[in-house]
């Protein structure tokens, strides 16, 4: 493991995007020590949360131009399909985080470039200091935001997304607290850091079975279209609780009420 650092600290597994003098640009090999490490954590019992950052301050510039090259190398000899392998592993990095079980969060600072952006959208919850600096450049160098464009969407909303995606412009912290990038704006790196042990304490307080369970339900809602398909979701959704409130959880929930203590679950 090379462009990953990886270390789990109570219910946390964090990971940092480790190439700090390309801006922590994502390369093919970060994309697959990513989705190793995060297979890790997902099979790992304690863990619930997955903090997602980059380091010295830089969070992600984009994708490695380096793997760009490659693949037009690969594609000047013949290898039809090399653009569309390189791109599409990126979205199924994207598509792995937005889905996991695990709560994600993502430690936002300077740079938040086109895959970095993309990424960023795909976490659960979202912080940022001033430093950030936000933009989908990909049309400026010709090409579209592909993998990208559909996590931005279902975070700031259409509207948006096309205003961003269809200029490249740069946009400040404040301005993506604004349409809701990000979710919350800290002054600094030590009031960032206040923030995220703040969010890991709430989540620790949560049970990780229903975590898991709201996060889908969560998940499924956004994608519901009409009546009937509601109407199916709430039937699974019933279900799910019925599930949960008869299993352990819900039990331990119940009787931690009651007796006015912390659940099991809660270190």
């Amino acid at each position: 493991m090379q462009t990953v650092i990886d270390k789990t600290i109570g219910i946390t597994r964090h990971l940092t995007l480790n190439r700090p003098k390309q801006r922590n640009a994502i390369s093919l090999q970060m994309v697959d020590e990513l989705l190793q490490k995060l297979s890790e954590a997902e099979e790992d019992q304690q863990v619930r949360a997955l903090v997602l950052r980059g380091a010295e301050h830089n969070f992600c510039a984009g994708g490695d131009i380096v793997d760009m090259l490659n693949a037009q190398q690969g594609a000047s000899d013949g290898e039809n399909n090399a653009f569309f392998h390189l791109n599409r592993r990126f979205g199924e990095l994207m598509q792995r985080f937005n889905r996991t079980p695990l709560v994600v969060i993502a430690v936002l600072e300077g740079a938040v470039m086109g895959g970095g952006f993309g990424l960023a959208c795909s976490a659960d919850i979202t912080i940022a200091d001033h430093s950030c600096r936000f933009a989908l450049p990909e049309t400026r160098l010709g090409i579209p935001p592909a993998q990208i464009a559909p996590f931005v969407v279902a975070r700031v909303g259409l509207s948006q997304a096309r205003r961003l995606a269809l200029s490249g412009v740069k946009v400040k912290a404040q301005q993506a607290l604004e349409i809701g990038l990000i979710h919350q704006l800290l002054d600094d790196t030590e009031a960032l850091e206040g923030a995220l042990q703040e969010h890991l304490t709430a989540i620790n307080a949560c049970a990780p079975g229903a975590l898991a369970i709201t996060k889908q339900i969560l998940m499924d809602a956004a994608r519901v279209s009409d009546e009937n398909a509601l109407g199916q979701l709430l039937d699974g959704a019933a279900k799910q609780f019925s599930r949960a409130i008869q299993g352990h959880e819900g039990r331990e929930g119940a009787r931690a009420f009651l007796e006015k203590r912390s659940p099991e679950w809660q270190h």
